[in-house]
């Protein structure tokens, strides 16, 4: 039997919280990652989600990302390796607490977008992302583009990896993101995000921006919680999965 962990980045916008827009996608999911004050994010929106999330029995990570909250961790920068060591140790750590409250015990950390997308090509990052956890502790899986070096330098810090493929996102042919500055960056249709991800878990490909096909070898498959739409592509990918006799499970993640 065929499983695949199906995540989606949260915590992120308290008025997705409030209007009850963030809890509508996770009888899809079974994993979360929760942003933890980089970013985004703060105490009241991290206890929400983690209480959100436990009532979906869904496994809890956190989600780390550039201090800018101005950009949303979205815009690329240029952080000594040591200093961005230093971030994400104190974004998990804060996280970690405050799951503890509720007898939690953070099970995967996965990097956020700019800091997540340069780690895929740039060992240095990468190594500072491993070294910031390490700080925290070992025995946590590390999230990391599927095909990327940053898998590889997180196994040689001596962690067990899930590598993620995303439902709502289009591919370049050398196997990474599209660029969010292209309007096709986003898989906005349903069907088409059902269709990529039931091609991740049976076909292990995904089709570039280019028409070619991008091997993708992955355990957990990513819906992003701010693309338009996104509990109804949630809905559409777990429901495709299961159709085709794929069971969304979070044993990649825990």
């Amino acid at each position: 039997m065929k499983t695949i962990d199906l995540n989606c980045d949260m915590g992120e916008f308290p008025e997705a919280i409030a209007d009850g827009t963030q809890e509508s996608l996770m009888p899809s999911l079974t994993s979360v990652n929760i942003a933890c004050g980089g970013y985004a994010g703060d105490e009241q929106t991290m206890k929400t989600t983690i209480e959100q999330g436990l009532r979906w029995k869904l496994a809890i990570g956190a989600h780390p990302g550039y201090p800018d909250r101005a950009n949303f961790g979205r815009l690329e920068l240029q952080i000594p390796p040591e200093a961005v060591a230093d971030s994400v140790f104190q974004q998990v750590r804060t996280l970690a607490d405050v799951a503890a409250r509720y007898s939690v015990r953070l099970s995967h950390v996965k990097p956020h977008g700019a800091l997540y997308n340069q780690a895929a090509r740039n060992r240095v990052l990468a190594k500072a992302i491993a070294t910031g956890v390490a700080r925290w502790r070992h025995d946590v899986v590390l999230v990391g583009l599927a095909g990327s070096q940053m898998l590889e330098v997180f196994r040689e810090a001596g962690f067990a990896v899930a590598a993620e493929a995303f439902a709502d996102r289009r591919y370049e042919p050398d196997g990474t993101l599209r660029s969010r500055k292209f309007d096709d960056a986003l898989i906005r249709d349903p069907e088409e995000a059902g269709h990529q991800a039931l091609s991740i878990v049976q076909r292990g490909i995904v089709i570039a921006s280019d028409g070619s096909e991008v091997p993708v070898n992955a355990q957990t498959i990513c819906i992003h919680g701010d693309t338009p739409g996104a509990s109804e592509i949630a809905a559409v990918v777990a429901r495709a999965l299961r159709q085709a006799g794929i069971t969304p499970s979070p044993s990649h993640v825990l």
